[in-house]
């Protein structure tokens, strides 16, 4: 006999277990797949931290709407929940008088993003809030913070657990066929299940989870491997008190300065574009490091930066091609029932994990939000 449950969720990462969480809570019988031996070790641990505000995405986007949306639920979960968490701010720094209009495209597009309290600073008191940091004008956000994220995962896996839902690790999902009123899966233990609802959102395998559920066209949107490696310094303390951001770039928001809770900092990511998921850091790579670092900092101390570790970003846009959106493929786009896909949750996809779990569920109510 064939064991038979409401939801199954491929991926253990942050949204995923956001999504389980809001599912395990409506009274579903909730299993999620987990191939590693614990949650969340690949993109969702592999990151800044960072609670982003909401600023850099276009305008009407899903990565602009739900950072937003995410950003106010993320914070008072981790306050409800005892997640460490601190509105630390950051600042996006105009190095030179050139970039003085792409800092003010920046603001812009944030506030139409709905963060209304980004505040334009000039050199002064760019100097007043970081005497270290080199630019001639900034825009500060006081919304953007910083998670543990390991503390969030674990609480989020809590809920899941207490709602009566399961997580699988060590479990891959096999194949799956839709059939009618639902899914027969068969994972990577022999296992065979029957589920109404499959939700795919193993991240950087989320292409081939989908290409292993038949009784669908599979139409899934080009796959970019984007990794972003970081450096800290050896020895002696980085003299910011807030996040330090330079302007965006190519593929990403540039070798920016952040902290973690314990007030470890660190520089990155790059972009370095792989064809393969490969966790280490290349430590010739420091000196494009330092070049860029240096340009915000020039007091950085020469040959001081370590490779510290290297996230992968499973991207939809390759180099030299404009930021793609989320994609969330539901019933609407590709008429199975219960049937959802997630490709390209990358940042601000931690930001944003409590509402994508809100957009999923809709998806799978068939209403708008």
């Amino acid at each position: 006999m064939v064991e038979q449950v409401d939801t199954l969720v491929i991926g253990a990462g942050v949204v995923g277990l956001a999504l389980a969480r809001l599912l395990a809570r409506s009274d579903r019988e909730v299993v999620v797949l987990e191939e590693q031996d614990a949650v969340g070790t690949a993109t969702s641990s592999r990151n800044s931290g960072v609670i982003h505000a909401g600023i850099y995405y276009p305008a009407g986007s899903r990565k602009a709407r739900l950072c937003v949306r995410g950003r106010e639920l993320l914070y008072a979960y981790c306050a409800d929940r005892g997640v460490g968490h601190r509105r630390i701010g950051k600042l996006i720094v105009a190095v030179t008088a050139a970039q003085i209009d792409q800092l003010e495209s920046v603001r812009r597009r944030g506030i139409a993003n709905g963060v209304h309290d980004l505040r334009r600073l000039d050199e002064r008191a760019l100097g007043e809030y970081e005497p270290e940091v080199c630019g001639v004008a900034a825009i500060l956000s006081p919304s953007t913070g910083i998670v543990d994220t390991t503390g969030l995962m674990h609480a989020l896996h809590r809920d899941v657990l207490d709602a009566g839902g399961v997580v699988a690790l060590r479990t891959a999902l096999a194949s799956a066929e839709a059939v009618s009123a639902g899914f027969v899966v068969e994972l990577s233990d022999g296992t065979r299940l029957r589920c109404r609802e499959l939700i795919n959102c193993a991240g950087l395998g989320a292409w081939s989870v989908a290409r292993s559920v038949s009784g669908h066209d599979a139409r899934t949107p080009g796959r970019h491997l984007a990794k972003g490696n970081y450096f800290t310094v050896a020895s002696g303390r980085v003299p910011f008190s807030r996040l330090v951001y330079p302007l965006p770039v190519d593929g990403g928001l540039g070798m920016h300065y952040t902290v973690d809770l314990d007030g470890r900092g660190r520089f990155g990511p790059d972009v370095e574009w792989v064809d393969r998921v490969d966790y280490r850091v290349d430590e010739t790579r420091a000196a494009a490091f330092e070049a860029e670092i240096g340009q915000y900092w020039p007091a950085l101390p020469r040959r001081s930066l370590v490779p510290d570790y290297a996230g992968i970003r499973p991207k939809i846009s390759g180099p030299g091609e404009a930021a793609a959106d989320f994609v969330i493929d539901g019933p609407a786009a590709h008429g199975i029932p219960g049937l959802v896909h997630l490709f390209g949750i990358e940042s601000p996809g931690l930001t944003s994990c409590l509402a994508i779990a809100e957009e999923v569920e809709r998806e799978l109510r068939g209403t708008d939000r």
